[in-house]
């Protein structure tokens, strides 16, 4: 996966193998926010010739993690998606760089809610063709707690 700024290395990105497939280019990572990007190619369409749902979906969806993973964290806990909500505006076809801006809205504790927004740019200008809600929790990250045992319970 691709970075064109600095301060866009992530540790979540080095195993995240379907954002590499997605050929996601990471624009700028803070805590909170995120904005991505990637270029639809033809195996991304549907039977319509527009992008499939899904290809939308995990774009926001890694717009999504990072806004939620800070950069810089010990990695005992990990923020995941509790659920979400995407509503798909406008069609995007092959060919087109479409574009995902993750916001934090709120968190509290364990809990936080984002908003994504997926654009797309023609000759007409700025195109929101999906906006994505999501809500996230924290958890403990079991690949770096130690193992537990049916005693420990």
């Amino acid at each position: 996966m691709g970075s064109s700024m600095p301060g866009t290395d992530h540790p979540l990105l080095s195993n995240d193998h379907a954002s590499q497939w997605l050929g996601i280019e990471v624009l700028h990572v803070t805590d909170g926010q995120a904005t991505i990007a990637m270029t639809l190619r033809p195996e991304m369409m549907n039977g319509f010739g527009i992008t499939h749902g899904g290809m939308i979906f995990a774009l926001a969806d890694s717009a999504f993690a990072l806004a939620c993973n800070p950069t810089d964290g010990d990695g005992d806990t990990m923020t995941v998606a509790a659920g979400v909500d995407v509503n798909f505006l406008a069609p995007s076809r092959a060919g087109q760089r479409i574009t995902a801006v993750a916001t934090r809205r709120h968190e509290q504790s364990r809990s936080g809610l984002y908003d994504v927004q997926i654009l797309t740019e023609d000759q007409g200008g700025t195109t929101v063709i999906a906006e994505f809600r999501g809500r996230s929790r924290t958890i403990p990250n079991r690949h770096t707690q130690p193992e537990r045992s049916v005693a420990d319970d």
